[in-house]
């Protein structure tokens, strides 16, 4: 038989995360919070499949079990809970911090309202990997349009749409998995209106240092347009019939452009190539047509 040493120490659990050295001052109530970040290396990220919305899967490794990188992306103040991304977070006018700070209450009942309790004090699950992501969509409707607030709340809302739906698969008794389906939802409007804002130059994407719209790879402005195709096809509505397919048909006509500058452009990459031509191929069978067409 194997004993332990009682003279050892206890052996650590191996650590996925770690808070930084500097401390952030929020810019909306003064508090003061290290930042939890995700160890790199050692084995603790397995990429497994991408999948067609562009969502990076992980397999579990031995040593670490799962590990979900989205979950670290967001920046929260765990007293306020005035979330954002990393690089917009301590970039926050007066006016903006105010009403910020008059709307700390509801933030805290919406996510309490989710999940009873979350908190950023700790290590962060899943759980507070999606409030993560709903706080910063809340808190974007405050920020200016330079800022390209739109955008983000779409990759917020996608985000949170994807980890609502893994918390879902592993609480099938609560209701996550509707809340998914809910922030898909959101997702699609906002990834349309951000179009529509930047088509009429009223407020501009390219705001954002990544398009995401998962954390492993930049999928550029080619993701936003495959995206806003792909979330209309899945989950726009179809009570207005005529409506839908006047919608498939502008997107169709994206995807050709994007797909078909592909072919001859080594900046694109393969993946949303791909996923764009069967997507193409998909909008063309609703909308009833054929190759001749």
């Amino acid at each position: 038989m194997n004993y332990e040493n009682p003279l050892q120490p206890p052996k650590k659990e191996a650590a996925i995360s770690y808070y930084s050295k500097e401390q952030i001052e929020c810019p909306v109530c003064g508090a003061k919070f290290k930042r939890e970040e995700m160890y790199s290396g050692g084995g603790r990220v397995i990429a497994g499949d991408l999948t067609d919305e562009l969502r990076r899967l992980y397999e579990p490794s031995a040593k670490y079990g799962e590990v979900h990188p989205l979950i670290y992306s967001m920046t929260v103040c765990p007293k306020c809970l005035y979330a954002g991304f990393t690089q917009d977070f301590r970039i926050v006018d007066k006016a903006t911090a105010e009403k910020l700070l008059e709307k700390m209450d509801q933030r805290h009942t919406a996510v309490n309202g989710l999940f009873g309790r979350v908190d950023f004090n700790n290590a962060r699950t899943l759980h507070e990997g999606a409030a993560a992501y709903y706080l910063a969509l809340l808190c974007y409707d405050e920020f200016d349009e330079k800022f390209s607030p739109t955008i983000k709340q779409a990759i917020c809302a996608l985000r949170a749409a994807w980890l609502f739906s893994t918390l879902g698969e592993k609480e099938p008794e609560e209701n996550y998995t509707y809340i998914s389906k809910l922030f898909y939802q959101k997702a699609l409007f906002l990834y349309r209106r951000a179009l529509e804002l930047e088509t009429t130059g009223k407020e501009m994407i390219a705001g954002l240092k990544s398009f995401g719209p998962d954390v492993d790879k930049n999928y550029g402005y080619d993701g936003v347009i495959y995206l806003g195709a792909l979330l209309e096809y899945r989950y726009g509505q179809k009570a207005d019939m005529e409506m839908r397919l006047k919608r498939l048909s502008t997107h169709k006509i994206s995807l050709a452009k994007l797909f078909g500058l592909g072919k001859s452009s080594k900046n694109k990459p393969g993946p949303i190539l791909e996923h764009a031509r069967t997507l193409y191929d998909s909008l063309k069978a609703e909308l009833h047509e054929t190759d001749d067409d």
